[in-house]
């Protein structure tokens, strides 16, 4: 199958010739760009695991906007106007869900008082799904508990929990959003909005389509809200997610560097390798010299051997990588087709070409050395 490659290209079938001959030491030459090869793929893919198993956990979080007073400028609560102002500009096509909170004494099965933070809602049917129980529609008697608090106190629909002194009736358990969401009601307790007194709002949160879309509601609540004096706080939460997938990018560059590390030394290797051939051969080269051989063509032969050896342990290395990834991606998403993704199949596609370089750089000296042997003096030695 070779056959014709190596009619085409000589070098390459002396290369491998030559290269056979020291079956073991180049083995283990190729060894050494074998865990090169492994280590920058492989690292560069666990980062990319990681990166993508912390957005996934962000769950929305990007699409997010949050809208709370700007209590510097005397604003302690958003008041219905607000909310209603906030509805109309980010038009009906983007969720909006006000919410208030304040510390009540809370217990459990008659147990004692305890202080907690309850919120209120608006609509959390449109909100939130119930793992158990139903959520009233519209919500305006009982209690809703997140599935930590009810797996905690060992609270199921029907069970009451008293509140200030009144007993309510758990109506149902809100399912965890299994993200780092501000809406994520996995520890919280809510009461209809109508039980509180206060009147205002402590934050409003904002839902859109995608993260533009989250970033032109934003803008427009700004816009609308602090067109005279800065009276609200809008933060988008995407712009956290960016920092944080910056930050990751970051430590993949650095994971990756000191997995390359470990290639600069396999080209030593392939140096010494070289080197050790071209003494060992010197008499062959000054023959091939003696009979007609120029300069390049000994060259060739001498940098298709590193190049055959970097070739060799990139896709052995490779091969051994997707393994890796396809374990990583397993365990840590398990979801081992996620190898596929194209940022591991670039880590895999760079850390073979990056093994090639090393290699094909590693064999430029010896080659060189052994194309300016003169004929005569390389037979005398």
């Amino acid at each position: 199958m070779l056959d014709p490659l190596y009619r085409r290209f000589p070098a390459a079938l002396m290369a491998r010739r030559n290269l056979t001959r020291t079956k073991v030491r180049s083995a283990l030459a190729s060894l050494g760009i074998v865990i090169g090869v492994i280590a920058i793929a492989s690292l560069g893919m666990f980062g990319v695991a990681l990166q993508y198993s912390f957005s996934e956990n962000l769950g929305g979080l990007g699409n997010q906007v949050t809208v709370s007073p700007n209590s510097e400028a005397g604003v302690q609560n958003l008041t219905e106007r607000d909310v209603r102002e906030i509805r109309r500009v980010v038009g009906p096509d983007v969720s909006v869900s006000s919410e208030k909170r304040t510390s009540e004494p809370v217990s459990y099965d008659r147990g004692p008082n305890q202080t907690e933070v309850v919120y209120g809602i608006e609509d959390p049917a449109s909100v939130y799904n119930a793992s158990e129980g139903r959520i009233p529609d519209p919500f305006q008697s009982g209690v809703l508990v997140g599935e930590t608090v009810a797996e905690n106190e060992g609270l199921q629909p029907g069970n009451t929990i008293t509140v200030n002194g009144s007993s309510m009736r758990v109506r149902a358990v809100l399912e965890s959003t299994g993200s780092f969401s501000q809406l994520n009601p996995e520890n919280r307790i809510y009461l209809p909005v109508t039980s509180f007194e206060e009147r205002g709002y402590q934050q409003v949160y904002v839902t859109a389509e995608s993260g533009t879309d989250a970033n032109e509601s934003a803008v427009a609540i700004r816009d609308a809200l602090n067109d005279r004096e800065q009276r609200v706080n809008v933060q988008e939460l995407g712009s956290i997610v960016d920092q944080i997938n910056e930050q990751f990018q970051v430590i993949n560059t650095v994971l990756v560097g000191i997995a390359a590390i470990s290639l600069f030394v396999a080209g030593i290797s392939i140096l010494n390798v070289m080197l050790m051939s071209t003494v060992e051969r010197r008499e062959e080269i000054g023959v091939l010299r003696a009979v007609g051989y120029q300069k390049r063509d000994v060259m060739k032969v001498m940098l298709m051997e590193a190049t055959l050896l970097g070739v060799f342990g990139g896709l052995v290395g490779v091969s051994v990588s997707t393994l890796v990834g396809l374990a990583i991606n397993h365990y840590t998403l398990d979801d081992a087709t996620a190898l596929f993704r194209l940022a591991n199949l670039w880590y895999l596609l760079s850390a073979f070409a990056f093994a090639v370089v090393v290699s094909v750089l590693s064999g430029l000296y010896p080659a060189w050395k052994a194309a300016s042997e003169e004929p005569v003096e390389a037979l005398r030695g």
